[in-house]
């Protein structure tokens, strides 16, 4: 398979880097749980892109974040829409959210439907695991403060 590179203008806030970035990987982080467990053809309304960079194409120590990069954006559109997923339905999250090796992107509902059927995913799935790595990551935390239960809602 051909690489799939990008390229950066140097003109976002966080960065002044003009250059090309080899993307490593694209997957679906976090999906929201407001779409209702138990109806298996919803589809959830928004979710966190994470997609993943070369570190030797890109050091965010060194050259900043892609964060807010026009043409990083429109280039990673456009790939989308070349693969039949709305491109449109793709935008930066917060500055908070981007990786050391990865942009992290919002993706609303036209493309949470597409991926999920272009990659046959089972969105109740989907989320019964992220609720239990969720609550695995709360118990861990708990157990740093000496607390041995959560509270449930």
């Amino acid at each position: 398979m051909k690489p799939v590179i990008l390229n950066t203008e140097g003109k976002g806030w966080w960065s002044n880097q003009s250059k090309a970035v080899t993307l490593t990987n694209i997957s679906l982080g976090y999906i929201d749980d407001e779409f209702g467990e138990g109806y298996k053809n919803q589809t959830p309304n928004h979710g966190e892109l994470k997609v993943f960079f070369d570190t030797k194409t890109w050091d965010t120590d060194k050259d900043g974040l892609i964060y807010t990069d026009k043409k990083f954006m429109k280039e990673l559109r456009e790939f989308f829409d070349k693969h039949n997923l709305p491109g449109k339905d793709v935008s930066y999250t917060e500055q908070g959210m981007q990786g050391d090796d990865y942009v992290s992107c919002s993706v609303g509902k036209d493309f949470l439907k597409a991926w999920g059927e272009k990659f046959d995913i089972d969105w109740n799935k989907n989320l019964k695991a992220q609720q239990e790595e969720i609550a695995k990551q709360q118990e861990k935390f708990l157990k740093k403060l000496g607390k041995n239960k959560r509270n449930k809602p």
